[in-house]
């Protein structure tokens, strides 16, 4: 070896710098390696940043113990009636436990088969549906697209609940983004099983639907516990497009998603063959959840959420759950309704025909009418008793030619005499129709009530015989209905529990939903006097013996100059009555005397006093019941009364219970029946906590109610005699008859009804009354209601008797009556306040002066 030669080369190395160049693969795996380095840590920063920014204000993961969504709140009478529900969400939570093995398949099956192997979210079907979302928003085709596991579905429900709908469903990347990392929150905190608790309670199955218990109860009226596997795979298959398979709107769509699930399910080795071909072969059958509220007890369920939405808002009311239960009596309250709604079709015939729905002039009108109708009806019979519309095709002397669809009948004169013009000024029975010329003509559209021939009366005359021969069996008769303008009001208080036990607002809550048991002031009549008189009897110590002079008086208003004369209703004067006389025979010059007495100011405070919440007129006009009144508060004066002068709250929401369970208020009375008896045991020691207000002495009270039994027992309240059960009340009648009242009770029972019209367009027939037109309507309520509950007649309590007198009074004198009086009344007095004097009469004077005894 040369050694220059070498110290050269070596030189010329060191002296270039530059070593050697290796081969072009190794330099460029290093690249490689050091680009996957550098990219890898990107990557990993990128994703770091992608999920810290987008984590940012995510919810926790709910703890299942603590899930508490927003679901119905139920409203029960008193007897445990559905009545009502309010819900944002109809949405009824159960436990998983509860939820049968093989509808969670179904849902596993058709929504998420790999559900038990993946870890929360579908990486690639993520990725699409992105990518595809991509496209969309950049305008280069394409749709939105989901791409959801069971977690990532439940994670959106968990984001709709935290930031609201807009925004947990917004259609981008975002979202998507967001959902898919809670849904790994999810799947890290929570077991499979826990998971599917959360989504099967808050799935959305169309039709106000949230979870399955409410899916199976608005689809089929089960419990979830007891569907078919045909309903199950049905409700399953709705999650992806509840409106485009909805069994109601469109069963064909349906019935093919139920059968691509149970294909899923027999594919997935959940089924058997056989199972997949009789569920598949099942008919789609479904039955539209049952408007309970509207077609229950409306006016008085609206009430309770008037009531419950004031004390715990309305946010509570939708969404958390409670359990309220109303003191209403629901077989009280079909009564109520029952006799409203006959009762105000019987009094609006009485007001006279307001003419046919429609005037059909043409032929071709006529056939096109009678082409829907055939068309609604089909093949449907017609049913005893129903209302139909039917098109008048001839008119007789002795009856009408009407078809009803595919059905030609006969409407009788008999079934249509009631059917004379309106005229309030006309008496009803000398004004009965005596041919349907006068008031129908072919192409007339009338609303007609099928009815059997033995039904088909007329104030009692039954239908006539010569026609009972003539008219074929199978020839349907009809009678001519209208629907109702007039409307009416029932308010029916328990007033020892306290409970508003059945209320009527009107004759049809979806036709206007005004209650007018609450909300409509209307002037009292003379169902005010009884509050008039008890202010004489509490305040100057009058009695029912004290005399009061019937005679003309006039009235000066020296504001505005006006004079006012008060007549009786019958315009004759008696003279010296009895303030018990004058109350029974409902006079108005004694009433207006003793309104003066007690004074316009003490008067208005007295009223105030006993419940009434409207302002009385200061003038004597409202001795006559010129100031209105709700009847609802008019019903709590008399059962002021009834408790002899103790003033009560009254209730319509007995107990109200949070989701848990845990009670929030209990106004239970002990001997409630239908309570629990701890409600019963504890609610029952508080009111012993509450005894109310005395607002009058017991005497007064107790005396004020006999006062009030002799006005059905004697006078214009006689009607009620037919309950056959004692009872006390008052009916009102405003000048020309605009509103017509009863007021009445039995130990047990305080009822008020109310009729009249809305807007006073006009009077009602000049012969209604109170005694005509709302007493019957109480009567028929009231039968029912006490039918198997004997009433007790009006005595004074053991504790009061020793303060009460009872004695026979003269009606003339107002003296004790002696034993040839003839024209003599039983009185109770309060001690001390008894007359001394006997009627001046011939023969041995006959002194009932004692207590009585227990009867």
């Amino acid at each position: 070896m040369n050694p220059e030669k070498t110290d050269r080369s070596e030189s010329k190395l060191v002296l270039d710098g530059v070593p050697p160049k290796r081969p072009i693969w190794v330099r460029l795996l290093k690249f490689a390696a050091w680009a996957t380095l550098t990219g890898a840590t990107a990557a990993v920063i990128a994703v770091m940043g992608v999920y810290y920014h987008f984590s940012q204000g995510l919810p926790d993961i709910p703890r299942v113990d603590q899930y508490w969504p927003p679901i119905v709140t139920e409203v029960y009478t008193d007897d445990a009636v559905l009545a009502g529900e309010f819900y944002h969400h109809r949405r009824k939570v159960v436990p998983y436990e509860r939820i049968p093995k093989r509808l969670v398949q179904a849902f596993i099956a058709s929504e998420d088969s790999s559900f038990f192997d993946h870890h929360g979210v579908d990486v690639l079907g993520t990725a699409r549906a992105g990518f595809k979302t991509i496209r969309k928003k950049l305008g280069l085709g394409g749709s939105l697209q989901g791409g959801s596991t069971l977690t990532q579905q439940t994670a959106k429900a968990v984001l709709i609940s935290a930031e609201g709908y807009e925004s947990a469903t917004a259609k981008n990347l975002t979202r998507k983004i967001r959902e898919a990392i809670l849904a790994r929150r999810l799947e890290e905190a929570l077991t499979k099983e826990e998971i599917l608790y959360l989504y099967l309670n808050n799935v959305f199955l169309g039709h106000h639907s949230y979870g399955v218990q409410s899916a199976a109860e608005n689809y089929y009226r089960k419990d979830v516990r007891d569907l078919t596997l045909g309903e199950m795979t049905l409700i399953a298959g709705l999650p992806q497009a509840p409106s485009r398979y909805s069994p109601f709107l469109k069963p064909e769509a349906a019935k093919k998603r139920r059968s691509y699930v149970l294909r899923r399910m027999f594919e997935e080795g959940m089924i058997s063959a056989q199972e997949r071909e009789q569920a598949d072969a099942e008919p789609v059958q479904v039955y539209p959840v049952e408007d309970v509220f509207h077609e229950f007890a409306p006016f008085f369920t609206e009430q309770v959420r008037r009531d419950v939405v004031e004390r715990y808002t309305n946010k509570v009311l939708l969404n958390d759950g409670l359990k309220v239960f109303a003191t209403m009596d629901s077989e009280r309250q079909r009564a109520a309704q029952e006799s409203v709604l006959e009762g105000l079709m019987a009094i609006d015939k009485r007001q006279g025909f307001r003419g046919p729905v429609l005037q059909l002039a043409t032929e071709q009108e006529r056939k096109a009418f009678l082409d829907k109708a055939k068309k609604a009806l089909g093949d449907e019979k017609l049913q005893e008793n129903k209302l139909y519309v039917g098109l008048v095709t001839k008119v007789e002397p002795e009856g009408v030619e009407v078809q009803v669809g595919p059905h030609k009948g006969l409407l009788p004169l008999l079934g249509m005499r009631w059917a004379r013009k309106v005229n309030p000024e006309g008496y009803y029975p000398g004004l009965m129709l005596t041919s349907p010329k006068k008031v129908l003509n072919p192409g007339d559209v009338i609303v007609v009530r099928h009815v059997v021939k033995k039904e088909l009366t007329d104030d009692n005359v039954q239908f006539d015989r010569k026609m009972d021969k003539e008219v074929p069996e199978d020839v349907p008769l009809f009678r001519l209905e209208q629907e109702p303008e007039l409307q009416s009001a029932l308010v029916s208080i328990d007033p020892h529990r306290q409970y508003l036990t059945a209320m009527v607002g009107g004759y049809d809550f979806d036709a206007n939903e005004f209650n007018r048991a609450f909300q409509a002031c209307r002037q009292p009549g003379s169902s005010f006097k009884p509050l008039v008189y008890s202010a004489a009897l509490e305040q100057l110590g009058w009695t029912g013996a004290t005399i009061i002079v019937d005679s003309p008086i006039v009235e000066h208003d020296p504001e505005n100059g006006v004079a006012w004369k008060p007549d009786n209703y019958s315009d004759e004067f008696l003279g010296d009555v009895l303030l018990r006389t004058a109350l029974v025979n409902s006079m108005n010059i004694p009433a207006v005397k003793t309104f003066a007495a007690v004074g316009v100011k003490n008067m208005a405070e007295w009223s105030t006093r006993l419940g009434l919440t409207t302002p009385m007129n200061q003038d004597f006009s409202a001795a006559l019941g010129s100031s209105c009144v709700y009847p609802y508060d008019l019903a709590n004066v008399y059962a002021v009364f009834n408790r002899y002068g103790r003033k009560k709250p009254t209730y319509f929401v007995r107990k109200i219970e949070d989701r848990f369970g845990r009670t929030l208020e209990d106004h239970t009375a002990y001997d409630d029946a239908w309570a629990p008896l701890q409600d019963r045991v504890a609610a029952g020691y508080a009111r012993l906590f509450e005894p109310g207000e005395q607002v009058m002495s017991p005497e007064t009270g107790f005396i004020t109610t006999t006062l009030l039994r002799g006005v059905v027992a004697e006078g214009t309240g006689g009607p009620a005699q037919k309950l056959g059960k004692p009872a006390a009340g008052k009916t009102g009648t405003t000048n020309d008859s605009f509103d017509t009242w009863f007021a009445g009770f039995t130990r047990d029972l305080v009822t008020v009804t109310w009729v009249g019209y809305d807007k006073n367009e006009h009077p009602l027939g000049r012969y209604e009354t109170g005694g005509r037109a709302s007493l019957p309507i109480w009567l028929n309520y009231m039968k029912p209601a006490l039918a198997a509950r004997p009433q007790s007649e009006f005595w004074p309590p053991e504790w009061l008797r020793d303060n009460m007198r009872l004695l026979r009074i003269d009606k003339k004198t107002g003296k004790i009556a002696s034993s040839g009086t003839k024209d003599a009344t039983n009185i109770w007095f309060k001690k001390g306040t008894q007359p001394e004097d006997v009627a001046p009469e011939k023969g041995a004077v006959g002194v009932q002066d004692f207590i009585m005894g227990a009867p």
